[in-house]
């Protein structure tokens, strides 16, 4: 899961003419099931019909920023499975084929970053830059990536005008009074509006089955029988929600820091665990700048980090650093530290600087970024689409109180990002669109072992969510960073991890039994 705040808060991990709200959800039971059976076929006939058609590669169009030789195309899907011969909308994917010989070939690697939002499009870059870590997979497989729908430039959502979203600053998501709740509340509820005004069309589709039967289509595309599928984050969903639908169609998955998949947690609970586990992990960062403290010079205990963090905080409140730095918009940067390893030194080090005197790096660092506001690669369209996602996905608490509760309780303890995130996930208290059931994600009948990786310490997917889907998945094998906590494992040098993922993805053969890995290592000021 991607996590940045919106709204009163910081800022961010299609249009229609039908106005969403006036869609009714499926009943439960009977109807409910009919439905899914009128999907289940829709996918079957897009599919059949994506096989036949392939996919056109040709250079990447010039704005897009995808250089030869990676190519690109177009998937066409159903906005509706239940209706597939009714509206399409083109999904963007692009591939860089493997470098290996015909013998070595293994078919087509299809990734998703997570989210909900992000574009896996970069994916196939592995193979351009050659990274290291990717060498032994891009002889086996064509790199593809792809924008999901919604996303990028496959039929784009958009909730807010692209110019107002990147305006700062934007208020301190941290409520000194009913007031300031008030006000949140209101810019929450103008943004659910303003999804179904600008994208209704397309929001009751916007699931993550929709997305996962997508993927299918993709497969059929390429002329892949089965689906080999590296998901991040929100992306282990995803490839939990297709394993459950398309067991019999998978060949290899690996899964990266993990979605909790029960019912129960999707989406609201997860947002809540979310809380505690960036709070531990910020805990972890500020110890690890206390003990370089003769390198930064911010705080020599934790607790003095801590001091300084409130008192940045509260000195951008009173005068935004540079007149568009606040606290929401340092939120939106210093997340990036509990978030990823590789983001420790340099958050340490642009934060010691502006203490040091020299404020430029900071409000380059967290400013927003006011030309990003293309409506299709946006900020805004990212933000839009994990809006979208989450709140199709599962009915939210619609009760003020019960939220207001929640995040109160939990801030107490976990202050870091609580309010940040409660405010983001807000519009869906008022969600004008239909909202289903979460998928109940198992084993079915013909799901070949899957790969689970995870660290121990990962702020945005906690370690418990890959202990959940390790037991839902049977034959599944988890491989644990412990001690670690860098939010997306297979990217990181380990060679603990690395060589069990090429192992897998080579082979399909994992280790007898789970694996525990000593940590990689702490980065260095």
């Amino acid at each position: 899961m991607r996590r940045t705040a919106v709204l009163g808060s910081a800022g961010t991990l299609i249009a229609g003419t039908l106005i969403a709200g006036a869609m009714a959800a499926p009943a439960a039971g009977a109807d409910s099931r009919h439905h899914g059976d009128r999907e289940a076929r829709g996918v079957q006939i897009a599919a059949d019909r994506a096989a036949d058609a392939g996919i056109d590669w040709a250079d990447c169009p010039a704005d897009w920023a995808i250089a030869a030789p990676i190519q690109c195309g177009w998937v066409s899907v159903p906005l509706d499975y239940a209706k597939p011969n009714g509206k399409q909308i083109k999904l963007a994917v692009d591939r860089h084929v493997s470098t290996g010989t015909k013998d070595e070939r293994q078919g087509a690697l299809v990734y998703n970053p997570g989210g909900p939002g992000g574009s896996g499009m970069a994916f196939p870059k592995r193979i351009v830059t050659k990274n290291p870590l990717w060498t032994k997979a891009a002889k086996a497989y064509d790199f593809v990536g792809f924008d999901p729908r919604g996303v990028g430039h496959s039929a784009p959502i958009s909730c807010i005008d692209p110019q107002e979203f990147v305006k700062a600053p934007k208020a301190d998501p941290v409520p000194d009074s009913e007031a300031d709740k008030r006000a949140q509340r209101k810019l929450a509820a103008e943004y659910a509006d303003g999804c179904a005004e600008r994208s209704g069309e397309m929001l009751p589709h916007m699931t993550t089955p929709d997305t996962a039967r997508d993927l299918d289509v993709i497969r059929a595309a390429l002329g892949e029988k089965k689906l080999n599928f590296l998901g991040v984050s929100y992306g282990t969903y995803l490839g939990a929600v297709y394993g459950t639908l398309f067991p019999t169609h998978v060949r290899r998955m690996v899964v990266d820091s993990v979605v909790n998949p029960a019912k129960d947690n999707i989406w609201y609970e997860a947002n809540l665990n979310q809380d505690v586990a960036f709070q531990t992990r910020w805990n972890d960062w500020k110890a690890w700048v206390a003990q370089n403290d003769a390198a930064y010079h911010i705080g020599d205990t934790p607790e003095k980090v801590e001091q300084a963090w409130l008192t940045l905080r509260a000195a951008a409140k009173k005068n935004p650093i540079g007149g568009v730095v606040g606290p929401a918009e340092l939120i939106g940067f210093f997340q990036s530290a509990p978030y990823y390893d590789s983001a420790w030194a340099p958050t340490a080090r642009i934060w010691s600087d502006y203490l040091g005197g020299d404020t430029q790096a900071l409000i380059d660092a967290a400013a927003p970024d006011l030309s990003d506001t293309a409506g299709n690669i946006s900020a805004e369209n990212g933000n839009a689409v994990y809006t979208a996602v989450e709140c199709a996905d599962a009915k939210w608490p619609t009760s003020w109180k019960k939220w207001d509760r929640d995040n109160t309780r939990l801030h107490q303890q976990y202050p870091f990002m609580t309010w940040a995130n409660a405010w983001m996930n807000l519009p869906c208290a008022t969600w004008p669109s239909t909202q289903r059931t979460p998928l109940d994600v198992r084993t079915g009948k013909g799901l070949p072992p899957v790969l689970i990786v995870q660290s121990t310490r990962d702020a945005a997917t906690p370690y418990e969510g890959a202990v959940e889907l390790h037991k839902r998945f049977k034959g599944s094998r988890l491989v644990t960073e412990k001690g670690a906590g860098s939010h997306g494992v297979t990217g990181l040098v380990n060679p603990c991890v690395n060589e069990r993922v090429d192992t897998y993805l080579l082979t399909g053969k994992t280790d007898r039994h789970d694996v525990t890995c000593t940590p990689h290592a702490t980065p260095k000021p």
